[in-house]
């Protein structure tokens, strides 16, 4: 049994190739929105015979941008034509209730973290998932059930905007300065970029850790994301690292809804 898992975003597609509950490959490519139905199967299908596969049994997505959501539809339309397909939205089980005011509005990938930091992790548990666009931290309550989370912008908007805005700045390498006071522009912007989203991180699980009225010790804190190397590294609260939470997630899924 092969699962196609995909986590479209903003800026990056995560693709992950399972055999039953094992990850053999995941790649990553550009959410790039002018992607033809056509061209996400070639993308995906070179994907899959790279990693020694001819097919695809079972596919499970969540994708957070309509145009790419729309693309890939079609494209299973056509070229997967019989397999199922669990897109993470209304009607597909997950096994997590949201407890928010409006549960529509949460993210499918937030609710996949939530459903793979529950089942791997167990609660409470806090989950930091570090994009290019955004820092998202959610929280889990000790029953599994997702109460919400704080949005901040992500590193590289958060770089793009300051040299834009800055005559004499510009984007730099994100990796961990010399030192925090910085000696040179460069690494003036690699500590403001690095210990400064690793303080915003470590203040917001705090924070929350202290709403939830849980014991620290007892919370698992989970980092995530394909810009979470370096940050995360600074970081004090995190308790442990998983760069597939979310297609981790998303073979959950597909196992709660085969046979439904």
């Amino acid at each position: 049994m092969t699962l196609l898992a995909i986590d479209a975003g903003n800026a990056e597609t995560r693709i992950g190739l399972f055999a039953r509950d094992t990850l053999l490959a995941d790649f990553v490519v550009a959410s790039d929105e002018r992607r033809t139905s056509d061209e996400w199967f070639l993308v995906v299908d070179g994907f899959v015979r790279r990693s020694g596969l001819d097919s695809v049994d079972e596919i499970a997505m969540c994708c957070t941008v309509p145009a790419l959501l729309e693309a890939l539809r079609r494209a299973y339309g056509r070229y997967y034509s019989g397999v199922p397909v669990w897109n993470v939205g209304p009607g597909v089980k997950t096994g997590v209730p949201i407890h928010t005011d409006n549960p529509r509005e949460v993210g499918a990938d937030r609710v996949v973290n939530a459903l793979a930091a529950k089942e791997l992790y167990g609660g409470p548990a806090i989950v930091v998932d570090l994009t290019g666009t955004a820092t998202v931290v959610d929280a889990i309550d000790a029953e599994g059930r997702y109460l919400g989370g704080a949005i901040a912008p992500g590193v590289e908007v958060s770089l793009e905007a300051l040299a834009k805005r800055s005559a004499q700045l510009r984007s730099v390498e994100i990796s961990t300065p010399r030192d925090v006071i910085g000696k040179n522009t460069v690494e003036a912007l690699q500590s403001g970029t690095v210990f400064g989203f690793a303080g915003l991180i470590d203040a917001i699980v705090e924070r929350m850790i202290d709403s939830l009225d849980e014991d620290p010790d007892d919370v698992s804190v989970i980092g995530t994301g394909s810009h979470a190397g370096v940050v995360l590294s600074e970081c004090e609260t995190i308790t442990h690292r998983n760069r597939n939470l979310t297609l981790e997630g998303l073979r959950l899924v597909a196992a709660r809804n085969r046979g439904l």
